[in-house]
């Protein structure tokens, strides 16, 4: 049996063996780098941002186990573990808009966790990572239980970083969602209000951001698509699980930040990775 764990995290995602000369040539670097800023200043919160399917999580399975090898422990948050239970998002629907029942764009997280875990790993107390189950569409009620210290936090999500638009920015709807279901654009306003406060207060907290770019929304679509499928087999009766319909329309929700964020977030990223149409990085950034 092989006990390389890079060797075990191939197996265990279902990459191609060529996948290790992705590791060598892309992950590697950027453990090198996270290393470095690690050693000056610990614990190091880093924000790994990008689009549905672009591959943060095995990214961040990479990085955990890179970091190890330099002697630093690293634990990834996910920021979709962090969103609200149903029935608290129920009642957001029924108390601003009905959109917010659905779980996704800033609004429908629970901010105030992460910042918990990160004033916990600071001051070196054990915490719990929360954890969504998506196909039942709920946060589960235990979560992971982590002690002993940490040296960086990965930080990952498809709205990791992400800034709040000008006001005149929200006044034309980007789809049929924000056309028919938020004519008046009272939804689009309040989730750029979240992000003008609780949602900056959180990713000011970031030490180091790192953007996996895909190129286009309609890449975002297709690997959301895959991401389904993967989870349609693994749970058939699921009751969180989307025929391509609903899958479309659910997308429509995260159209316009995902849109916003392939424009600004290159210019404000410490290092930006292309994605490709196989979910694998293009092109090493400057600097690693």
């Amino acid at each position: 049996m092989n006990s390389d764990p890079i060797d075990q995290l191939i197996a265990e995602h279902r990459l191609p063996e060529s996948y290790r000369a992705i590791v060598d040539t892309y992950w590697q670097p950027l453990a090198r780098e996270i290393a470095r800023r690690a050693t000056a200043r610990k614990p190091l919160v880093v924000g790994i941002n990008g689009a549905q399917g672009s591959g943060k999580s095995t990214v961040c399975a990479f990085l955990e186990v890179l970091l190890a090898r330099r002697k630093l422990r690293a634990v990834t948050l996910s920021i979709d573990d962090l969103y609200l239970k149903q029935e608290e998002r129920q009642a957001l629907a029924e108390k601003v808009h009905p959109l917010f029942a659905t779980r996704g764009v800033p609004g429908t997280h629970a901010p105030g966790l992460a910042m918990q875990i990160i004033e916990d790993i600071c001051a070196g107390r054990a915490f719990e990572i929360p954890r969504f189950d998506k196909a039942v569409d709920d946060r589960r009620d235990e979560g992971e239980r982590i002690t002993g210290p940490v040296d960086v936090l990965l930080f990952e999500g498809w709205c990791v970083g992400c800034t709040p638009q000008a006001d005149e920015e929200l006044l034309e709807p980007v789809n049929e969602l924000e056309r028919d279901e938020d004519p008046d654009g009272v939804w689009r306003a309040v989730v750029n209000l979240w992000l003008r406060g609780e949602y900056m207060d959180l990713f000011k907290q970031i030490d180091m951001l790192v953007m996996l770019k895909v190129d286009g929304f309609d890449a975002v679509l297709a690997n959301r698509r895959k991401q389904e499928e993967k989870l349609r087999a693994a749970n058939p009766d699921a009751p969180g699980v989307m025929d391509d319909a609903e899958l479309v329309r659910f997308c429509q929700h995260y159209e316009r930040l995902t849109r916003h964020m392939m424009e600004d977030l290159p210019r404000r990223a410490d290092f930006t990775f292309p994605i490709g149409s196989d979910q694998s990085p293009e092109s090493l950034p400057k600097g690693l």
